[in-house]
């Protein structure tokens, strides 16, 4: 995938948000309860359906017993966009978007990695691929190279890898300054381990921050680079083996980059991951939590897909 980092204004982060996913997937007709996302509806009624709960204020104590009395559970709060992420009986969603404290009710949406482009086993070399595109070499020229600046990567995962080391040549030392692993397993259990055994976040991490250590030497016919060669990395994993996760994980990813963001120094937020659209980013939680972290002063930088515009899909999908 090609990436650049520039100032976004709210209308592009949400544009870009909006169009992430390969393809737009907008319910057909319009939802019989405003308050309910459409796609939330169309579960079974005996179905238990995992759920974002937006609130007019920062959901607490009362908030979570009304979960646990329409027989859910929570999952985890998620301050930044007032909301709660739980899992409930599809049948008690009508009843529960009753309460006039609660703005939007939406399904914990699976979303997966964007992959990048390959070929057949044809080795691309051509320098529409790297950093030429972006003028990164003009930006290196003039001294800089992400020196003191933290990126967040919000993906499967960043291995201590030696392209992501302190300085070519000098294993040991890594540019990955933080390490959170935000995946909730089976039992809804969090381990700690932030490694990436899908491989993709990895992948993203040496584009945007990638020294050139595995590709320098006489046995190589040129050094790759990502984009910011000296930046530290923020590993933020939110997709498992499989490259897959749910909207819940990358706003909690979000919510603690924006935490973090003084003592790292965070600038940037990659999210290289999409789904389909199902409403407007006036309601989508993660279009909420995104511009909560353009509000702090961070560019949020998100995948449009790796095909293209699709008109036949949608004059708006990519």
């Amino acid at each position: 995938m090609k990436y650049f980092c520039r100032s976004l204004s709210s209308k592009w982060i949400f544009t870009l948000l909006t169009c992430m996913a390969l393809g737009v997937n907008l319910a057909s007709a319009a939802p019989k309860n405003p308050k309910i996302s459409g796609d939330a509806l169309a579960k079974s009624s005996s179905e238990m359906v995992d759920v974002i709960i937006q609130y007019k204020a920062d959901p607490g104590a009362a908030q979570a017993s009304s979960i646990v009395n329409a027989d859910g559970s929570l999952k985890r709060a998620l301050h930044s966009i007032h909301a709660n992420a739980a899992r409930l009986p599809q049948s008690m969603l009508e009843n529960l978007a009753k309460d006039p404290n609660i703005n939007y009710i939406s399904v914990d949406r699976p979303l997966a990695a964007r992959q990048s482009v390959t070929i057949g086993g044809t080795t691309l070399t051509n320098a529409e691929y790297t950093t030429e595109p972006i003028n990164a070499p003009q930006v290196w020229a003039q001294g800089y190279d992400g020196t003191g600046i933290g990126i967040a990567v919000i993906d499967s995962g960043i291995n201590n890898v030696s392209d992501l080391s302190v300085k070519p040549g000098q294993p040991g030392g890594t540019r990955i300054v933080y390490n959170q692993n935000f995946v909730l397993d089976q039992n809804g259990n969090i381990s700690p381990n932030a490694n990436d055994v899908y491989g993709h976040g990895t992948h993203v991490a040496g584009l945007a921050a990638g020294n050139g250590e595995k590709s320098t030497g006489k046995h190589f016919f040129r050094t790759f680079f990502g984009s910011a060669p000296n930046a530290n990395l923020i590993n933020l994993r939110v997709l498992d083996g499989t490259g897959a996760g749910s909207d819940s994980e990358v706003i909690a990813a979000i919510e603690q980059a924006i935490a973090l963001k003084s003592q790292y120094n965070i600038r940037i937020i990659n999210l290289s991951l999409g789904r389909p659209i199902w409403e407007s980013y006036t309601l989508d939680p993660l279009c909420q939590a995104a511009e909560q972290a353009y509000r702090a002063g961070i560019v949020v930088v998100v995948a449009a897909g790796n095909d293209g515009r699709d008109l036949n899909a949608s004059p708006e999908g990519y």
